[in-house]
């Protein structure tokens, strides 16, 4: 597999600081990893949402936020309200939680409805959509990934990290191939070492979730180095 350098891998990585127990203490050390390590992005809290965009002032790390989260099941004017609160506050990037239970009932038009306002709230900031993969069959993987497309999103996603399940493979591959060259892919839950996100990358991926941007990032820059990567991080909630 093809070795991908610290800077190419950090333009990857949505940092995530998500766990409901963080105290802002907390928050800032993980904010301070992102800008250290020059991440993509962090995908924090709607709270956290005014603080990050502050704190990651100059340092050119995009702050996003989650939408309905973790478990899809708000209102689709529940979400439009989120959106529009986090565009306020200072997101650039909104990551929604598909309704999964419509997904898995077969109400296509609710799920892609519920998408297409979210993605219309956000006014063409980039709108990514949880599908939490660890829900689904392949067939709803699948068709989700194409509500998502048939939606306007800018991304597919696997998870949130909160459902027992991350990113695998294979459903990265399934997402993949039923979206068209203009839908990424993002990949969250599980990647916790750079093998792993080499392996999501040479799956399709084009953005990694994980909270654990150091050890990975720290493998990328051994291997730059030709030390070799041999650490990795329990990533279990994102």
């Amino acid at each position: 597999m093809a070795t991908i350098s610290e800077r190419e891998l950090a333009a990857t990585l949505d940092h995530a600081i998500l766990k409901p127990e963080l105290t802002r203490d907390q928050v800032d050390a993980e904010l301070d990893i992102a800008a250290e390590w020059g991440v993509f992005s962090v995908c924090v809290r709607p709270s956290d949402i005014a603080h990050a965009a502050s704190r990651l002032a100059g340092t050119g790390v995009a702050v996003g936020t989650v939408i309905g989260f973790p478990h899809g099941t708000t209102s689709t004017a529940a979400k439009v309200a989120e959106v529009r609160q986090a565009l306020a506050d200072g997101a650039t990037e909104v990551d929604m939680v598909v309704n999964i239970g419509a997904l898995r009932s077969g109400f296509d038009d609710v799920v892609t409805d519920d998408i297409r306002a979210v993605v219309e709230a956000a006014s063409g900031h980039i709108t990514k959509v949880i599908l939490e993969t660890a829900y689904l069959d392949d067939e709803q993987i699948a068709r989700g990934s194409r509500l998502t497309e048939a939606g306007g999103a800018h991304f597919v996603k696997t998870s949130t990290g909160f459902a027992g399940g991350g990113a695998t493979v294979e459903h990265v591959r399934l997402m993949r191939a039923n979206v068209g060259p203009a839908v990424q892919v993002k990949a969250s839950g599980g990647v916790r070492s750079y093998a792993d996100a080499l392996a999501m990358i040479a799956a399709g991926a084009t953005r990694l979730g994980t909270s654990g941007s150091a050890v990975i990032l720290g493998e990328a820059r051994r291997v730059d180095a030709g030390e070799g990567a041999t650490g990795a991080v329990d990533d279990s909630s994102y």
